[in-house]
């Protein structure tokens, strides 16, 4: 099912009728030193939520959440995380527990692609399958048990893209086994496993993958996937898992290129972290601005 759902909901998030966290509600946001990333990091702050950036790069990662504070947003704090580095993630898990006991929202923004705008090589797709895909998925699993499921519902958001739709695989075997009604992270894994061994083998082009960006297609694919499973997971619990597609952003990923800056996106990130209990869905796909389309993953 596929409808439109407008921004009527997004401009009273924040306003007293929709707010229902504080500054004690804990939003973590994964490759924040820039980008998308860092203006989903500066909305929360502004709205008073307590924020981890989190970046791969320590010093970059430092330096955008010291600016942060300048700015006056002390409610920022920085750690070190590398997505891609299973001993990365445990440690980073570790220090939220310690340090705040739990959190309520998780945003995946980190990824990588390799390619310009209008390549496609597949010369570093294990890199990208595990930042984009492997990473998320094993950082949210680490996380989960640190959910606050309190009534205000947690929310675990992915930052996703519309290259990963089931529509741009042309392989009919690999759009079965993802369409399936339970379909399993197992299944999942198999999939990807499958694309890495094209690509070795060198016939990923004739497999039916995505022809464009292919690898960084798959790795959403995969994500996109793993969140639908999630998010029936916990169907009538206390945990939503939905994806956010921010479309042509101007952001270091496209050199600059975009319809929009990073700011807007962010701004339609956060109204959907933010929904309210009663407005919040699980397991669907948001793309894009103004009266956007919203569909089960």
């Amino acid at each position: 099912m596929q409808y439109d759902a407008h921004l009527d909901v997004l401009t009273w998030v924040f306003d007293d009728r929709g707010r229902w966290w504080s500054g004690d509600t804990v939003a973590v946001v994964t490759g924040a030193n820039k980008g998308i990333g860092l203006a989903v990091v500066k909305r929360f702050a502004e709205l008073g939520l307590t924020v981890v950036l989190t970046a791969r790069d320590e010093e970059r990662g430092k330096k955008a959440t010291e600016k942060l504070r300048e700015e006056g947003h002390g409610n920022v704090r920085f750690f070190a995380l590398d997505v891609s580095k299973a001993a990365s993630i445990k440690t980073f898990v570790s220090w939220v527990e310690t340090t705040f006991g739990g959190l309520d929202i998780l945003v995946n923004n980190a990824g990588v692609s390799f390619n310009d705008i209008h390549e496609n090589s597949v010369e570093f797709a294990e890199t990208v399958i595990k930042t984009n895909f492997h990473g998320p998925k094993l950082l949210t699993e680490s996380l989960l048990p640190l959910f606050r499921l309190s009534p205000s519902i947690s929310r675990i958001l992915n930052i996703s893209s519309r290259l990963g739709s089931i529509s741009k695989v042309r392989n009919h075997n690999i759009k079965e086994t993802l369409q399936k009604e339970r379909l399993s992270e197992e299944e999942i894994e198999g999939v990807v496993k499958m694309f890495l061994e094209d690509v070795k083998e060198g016939r990923w082009e004739r497999e039916g993958w995505p022809q464009m960006w292919t690898d960084y297609s798959v790795s959403k694919l995969a994500l996109n996937a793993y969140s639908r499973v999630l998010a029936k997971r916990f169907e009538g619990g206390r945990l939503s898992v939905n994806c956010f597609c921010p479309g042509y952003t101007q952001t270091s990923m496209t050199r600059g290129q975009g319809t929009h800056s990073p700011d807007a996106a962010a701004e339609v990130a956060v109204s959907l972290a933010l929904l309210p209990p009663h407005d919040l869905p699980t397991g669907h796909f948001f793309l894009g601005f103004g009266p956007y389309n919203q569909s089960r993953l």
